[in-house]
């Protein structure tokens, strides 16, 4: 009967949001970078993609891949950020426990999704690398199309049983999430029941899909780095690695603050404040997805050719 009691009345459940535990005053200061950087991953990323589909030089394993990464990353700070602002402009924490969830479900699975990419790139790098020959040969736009489709099917598969996990759950009353986005551990833990499954099932999707796509892109680097060091000549070894520098670099930026995030979150205790976990949560949404064009950007010198002749055209037109 509590069950079926539960499951009736929980359209009607409504959450307050904090923002940030803590730094209550100075969530307008806080709201200037992470809107500007917010701006910056929309234009940054839209942009990465329009240059992508537009020049056919850029019509590579490579550039599409990071294109998936581009629009996950557009999709990602999409998913948190506009309510994250609401927050702390307008005070507008109030969420439904329909639209927590559906916000929880996109958040995990646009991450999962951007992991699985990253090794689709990572696999990309070691067959251009080791196998420089066959690179158009192995991956093939169909090769690319499925590598995709199963990146998007494996995380759908992966986060949409949370979904299941937090509606099963009895709530009675807890009304505040001290967070500013609704994931799947802050909304279990607002339950009165045992919420030992949902904490199981959090950490087997940590080790066997994020931990488990760390592992293959390691194994991926040290065959990279294997067949890099038996180049004979040292200009040839530093333009191969070179080749590598901006997807170590994105990796980094997407795991570092992640398993941080997610080791603070299970074994941090009282040691580590909450409003520093929070605001850490905060910017891992928004740094990654602003951060990666610019490294792109930078560093691969057919984006930036593009770049300069798209807008020295534009500047003619003008």
């Amino acid at each position: 009967m509590t069950t079926s009691l539960n499951h009736t009345n929980l359209r009607d459940i409504w959450y307050t949001m904090t923002g940030i535990p803590g730094l209550e005053d100075m969530h307008i200061w806080l709201s200037i970078p992470i809107c500007s950087m917010y701006i910056v991953a929309l234009v940054g990323n839209t942009l990465l993609i329009f240059l992508i589909f537009t020049e056919r030089t850029l019509h590579l394993p490579m550039y599409f891949f990071l294109s998936m990464l581009a629009l996950g990353d557009i999709l990602l700070s999409t998913v948190t950020t506009p309510k994250m602002l609401a927050i702390f402009w307008f005070k507008a924490g109030g969420i439904s426990f329909g639209s927590c969830v559906s916000q929880m479900f996109f958040l995990h699975f646009v991450f999962v999704a951007e992991s699985a990419i990253l090794l689709a790139m990572a696999f990309d790098r070691y067959v251009a690398i080791c196998y420089p020959l066959r690179y158009t040969t192995i991956l093939t736009p169909s090769v690319i199309a499925k590598m995709a489709a199963a990146s998007v099917t494996r995380s759908f598969f992966i986060c949409f049983p949370l979904v299941f996990l937090v509606y099963r759950l009895t709530y009675c009353g807890r009304k505040i999430i001290r967070h500013s986005y609704c994931e799947h551990m802050g909304i279990a833990r607002l339950a009165c029941d045992n919420i030992k499954v949902n904490i199981y099932y959090g950490m087997i999707v940590a080790l066997f899909s994020l931990c488990l796509d760390v592992v293959l892109i390691i194994i991926s680097y040290v065959l990279i780095l294997n067949t890099v060091f038996r180049i004979p000549s040292r200009d040839a070894r530093l333009k191969a690695l070179g080749t590598c520098g901006s997807h170590v670099c994105v990796i980094l930026l997407f795991y570092t603050p992640a398993f941080f995030s997610f080791l603070a979150h299970r074994f941090g205790g009282q040691s580590i404040p909450l409003h520093v976990h929070i605001l850490l949560a905060n910017l891992y949404v928004i740094v990654p997805p602003t951060l990666n064009p610019i490294i792109y950007g930078v560093k691969t010198k057919e984006i930036q050719s593009r770049f300069i002749q798209v807008f020295s055209l534009n500047k003619m037109l003008c």
